[in-house]
């Protein structure tokens, strides 16, 4: 009964590509209403249950590539969105820590799919909500790659539950866009760049990072000693931070996964990042027109790389990195969330996803 209000957004559906958002107007009223009405139950677990250390959120401050994960659940936890009356609930939080349990000695990576297997075992035994739906009303959240083959041994997890997870790639299957969401992978900062507004971006672009796809393989072989494209593999002998300042676009190229801190990074400091990684469902799809402040380019025009960049007109440059600025609160994490920032930004992209589910569930 709620299919109405379910609003995707494919490529090509905006119109003006000067805009941040596919409808401002839609998701602002959206957004008030999520905040006033938007309920989430997650599974209870106490201090003293032998796996709290992935089952609760963290005590300390979050930190490294796989930092999102942890400030979700810990931000969810304490915000006015959880409901401790199942009955009121939109969705259901499997708060289950995909990167504690890789770390964890008991479990490790060869047991996480047993313990999600035994997880949603035991919360369909004890509670009624998981067999109601078949999950399909139920999320979890994970930034590392690894929990995509979690829930190998969970298949109603995998098929029927919201997976929020950086991995969030239409080539792989699991991820099933519109039911699942991407999360953006976010390194944490708390300063704001100093010179982000007069800084003097001389390079066309850069790129830092290890050798480890064919299509990061092609960039090097490519663009390795080009006085314009800066493609840096191994560690740098100047500051990440200046290199991203001093940069026009700075390049998120594929590794191991479609997804890396690469672009929050390029955000965070101002600069128009290049999308090459084919079949990336990007952070916020749903609501963030990407064409007005980024470049996509196919991995198979990395030969071309220089001819489009060059090919942006310095009007066009500077419209979309006006619109950098304009997003870049978007993917920014607080402990103490800010309106917009990426807290808020997940839960409306669940708040859509509630609907789906609503109208899935009755399926079963």
């Amino acid at each position: 009964m709620y299919l109405e209000t379910v609003r995707f957004y494919g490529p090509g559906s905006h119109v003006n590509n000067n805009e941040v958002f596919h409808d401002r107007h839609i998701f602002l009223e959206d957004y008030k209403e999520m905040k006033r009405s938007f309920k989430i139950y997650v599974y209870p677990h106490r201090q003293d249950d032998s796996f709290a250390n992935a089952l609760l959120p963290v005590d300390s401050e979050p930190g490294g590539n796989y930092a999102s994960e942890s400030f979700f659940k810990k931000v969810l936890m304490k915000s006015r969105f959880i409901t401790n009356d199942p009955t009121k609930a939109d969705l259901f939080f499997l708060p289950f820590s995909i990167a504690r349990l890789r770390h964890d000695p008991r479990v490790g990576v060869g047991g996480i799919q047993d313990f999600i297997r035994d997880y949603i075992f035991n919360v369909s035994q004890k509670y009624q909500y998981w067999n109601r739906t078949g999950g399909a009303d139920h999320f979890y959240v994970a930034c590392h790659s690894i929990g995509r083959s979690a829930m190998e041994k969970a298949s109603e997890v995998k098929f029927n539950a919201i997976q929020v997870v950086c991995s969030s790639s239409y080539f792989l299957p699991g991820y099933i866009p519109h039911k699942d969401a991407c999360l953006p992978q976010i390194w944490p900062r708390k300063e704001e760049p100093h010179d982000l507004l007069s800084s003097n971006r001389t390079k066309l672009a850069f790129f830092a990072g290890g050798i480890n796809s064919p299509v990061r393989e092609k960039l090097l072989q490519v663009w390795r000693n080009d006085s314009e494209i800066f493609a840096h593999f191994g560690r740098l002998t100047t500051p990440y931070a200046d290199e991203l300042l001093g940069s026009k676009f700075c390049l998120h190229v594929k590794g191991f996964e479609v997804n890396t801190a690469r672009v929050a990074d390029s955000l965070y400091y101002g600069c128009v990042p290049v999308i090459i990684a084919n079949y990336y469902d990007l952070p916020f799809a749903d609501i963030l027109n990407w064409k007005s402040f980024s470049v996509i380019v196919a991995t198979l025009d990395i030969p071309l790389l220089k001819k489009i960049l060059k090919g942006i007109s310095s009007e066009e440059y500077t419209r979309l990195q006006s619109n950098v600025l304009k997003v870049r609160k978007h993917f920014q994490w607080h402990l103490s969330p800010i309106d917009y920032d990426a807290f808020y930004m997940v839960m409306y992209e669940l708040w859509l996803r509630r609907s789906f589910s609503t109208v899935t569930s009755s399926n079963f």
